[in-house]
């Protein structure tokens, strides 16, 4: 089974400093955070507010999508964390 983003809606979460979104695998459903030093790392210029990280996000939803697919690739989990290391 492929993982699949069909719901396009995702989070702040202020005391992981990261953005809460979801995948799908068949019927199961896998939490992905990125960090704000991931999101920061895609727009050098973009604020760390919560308001400026959304933007961020959505606009690199496909880069962090596919980021999300290959960790999700190297082994299911509870949850995934992308760092800025993988962009």
């Amino acid at each position: 089974m492929t993982l699949a983003f069909p719901n396009a809606s995702r989070s702040y979460e202020a005391e992981r400093r990261a953005i809460r979104f979801w995948g799908h695998e068949s019927q199961f459903e896998f939490t992905f955070y990125v960090d704000a030093d991931a999101l920061h790392r895609l727009d050098p210029r973009g604020l760390d507010d919560e308001a400026s990280l959304l933007r961020t996000f959505d606009a690199n939803r496909p880069r962090i999508e596919k980021a999300a697919g290959v960790a999700h690739a190297r082994g299911k989990q509870s949850f995934y964390r992308l760092t800025a290391s993988e962009f």
